[in-house]
């Protein structure tokens, strides 16, 4: 089940609130793991229990991590904790891809049924092991009652798709959180922008990059980068659009979590950029993998090496697929660089120079993201370094025209524009009457949207 869809929107949703606003308020986290159980195997009933199973895992290892006083035995069940989360995660993501490449080698050829993809694994296994993580560091109390941590493991909100949440972020609000109409209208508004986002533009920009490669195979210089504009802005909307339905379902249910994107699109260097993006990632990684290797304790060669692990592993936790990989070097290579002499040189030029250079790079990067196969890749790249020629098709240009509008506006909505102007409109005495209309106009929009289109994917939900 996707937020996007008009069975959420009009049946489970309005029965999990009904459900959870009834009860007394002792009973609403039990309410919150069932629906949440129900929301995850409306599609997957099977994978429940590969989840339960994670909960029970990393719920023992917390206890037994609490009770023995020994620091290595400590160490020893939380290696153990990690390394069974880990396995799960490697068999059903990355199995396929260990034995293709196995399969590589000569006289090499294992017969194996990649196993389906759990939703959300990756997801609900980083958050799994945060906990785990942080109670062996002290920095959380041991949960004793295994409800309230699988509450945390299920939370609905933000389950399959991000934020990731960690455990001590939420550990008070799990017991203690508070309700108010005020913070429930705010997550109302937040999960209509975060539906606006999805619905009304990523689809958008999703349908204008498929018709630009339906109408031709191959694309020219101007097509190939108003496609790659449109898949930039796809995945920006589309990602942060489910982030911002998560937190506003959260604050519905009580709940704040982390904001997980700020504006990353006006970002002028790759460094400040993944400060921006997918924040909740980014700091897992900070926290749980780079720091813990040495961050940058040990001397600049060190540090190079533990960002190279940090950013292989974020490719690779992006997808079973070298593209992934790649794109994650890819990566790494660009804040090596700005590390040791970009930064300084582009203080001395124009903001709006900066602003080029990481934009150009970010898209760039998508390209990498999004094309799995090398003949997509070198097709891709070849229309965008004009080898392709250098216009576009007149059906190629119909396309974009046809989109222009819709790219200009998701162009305006990824700096901090709507943001402003939302500030200035709420110090006005009607500002409840445009905050009413505005919301209604985009659940009419969105409803008409849905009601009249198929293509309704999360980017993410592969993940």
């Amino acid at each position: 089940m996707v937020f996007s869809s008009l069975t959420f929107w009009f049946i489970y949703l309005p029965v999990v609130l009904l459900c959870y606003y009834i009860v007394p308020l002792k009973a609403r986290n039990w309410v919150l793991f069932f629906v949440s159980l129900a929301f995850y195997g409306w599609g997957e009933p099977m994978y429940i229990l590969l989840m339960l199973f994670t909960i029970l895992i990393n719920y023992g290892a917390g206890m037994i991590i609490n009770k023995v006083y020994s620091r290595p035995a400590k160490r020893a069940w939380l290696i153990i904790s990690v390394v069974l989360n880990l396995s799960f995660l490697v068999f059903f993501k990355y199995s396929g891809m260990i034995v293709s490449t196995l399969n590589l080698l000569p006289f090499v050829n294992i017969a194996f049924e990649v196993p389906a993809l759990p939703i959300g694994i990756s997801f609900y296994t980083f958050q799994a092991m945060s906990y785990t993580i942080d109670v062996y560091r002290k920095e959380c109390s041991v949960q004793k009652n295994p409800m309230l941590l699988g509450t945390y493991v299920t939370l609905f909100p933000q389950l399959i798709a991000g934020p990731i949440v960690r455990y001590t972020d939420v550990e008070t609000q799990l017991t203690a959180r508070t309700h108010s109409l005020e913070k429930f209208k705010s997550g109302v508004v937040l999960f209509l922008c975060g539906m606006g986002k999805k619905v009304l533009l990523a689809n958008q920009f999703a349908l204008m990059f498929r018709n630009l490669s339906g109408v031709s195979e191959n694309l020219g210089f101007v097509s190939g980068w108003a496609g790659l504009l449109a898949l930039s802005l796809q995945i920006y909307f589309d990602f942060s659009g489910y982030s911002d339905m998560a937190r506003g379902l959260g604050r519905m249910i009580g709940f704040e979590f982390m904001e997980n994107f700020n504006y990353p699109y006006i970002s002028r260097s790759i460094t400040d950029f993944w400060r921006r993006w997918h924040i909740s990632l980014s700091t897992w990684f900070r926290d749980y993998v780079y720091i813990p290797l040495g961050g940058n304790r040990l001397g600049f060669p060190r540090q190079i090496l533990n960002l190279f692990v940090v950013w292989f592993l974020t490719g690779l936790w992006h997808g079973a697929a070298y593209n992934f990989v790649l794109w994650g070097l890819y990566f790494f290579l660009i804040l090596v660089m700005e590390k040791l002499f970009l930064l300084k040189f582009l203080e001395k030029l124009p903001k709006a120079m900066r602003h080029i250079y990481a934009i150009l790079l970010i898209m760039i990067g998508w390209a990498i993201f999004s094309f799995d196969t090398l003949e997509g890749l070198s097709t891709m790249f070849s229309s965008l370094f004009g080898f392709g020629g250098m216009g576009a098709s007149e059906a190629q240009l119909s396309v974009i025209l046809s989109y222009a509008p819709v790219c200009v506006v998701g162009c305006i909505l990824s700096a901090p524009v709507a943001k402003l102007a939302a500030g200035k409109i709420r110090n006005l005495k009607l500002a409840w009457v445009i905050e009413s209309v505005f919301c209604i106009a985009i659940m009419l929009l969105c409803t008409a949207s849905l009601v009249s289109e198929s293509y309704n994917p999360f980017i993410y939900f592969r993940f």
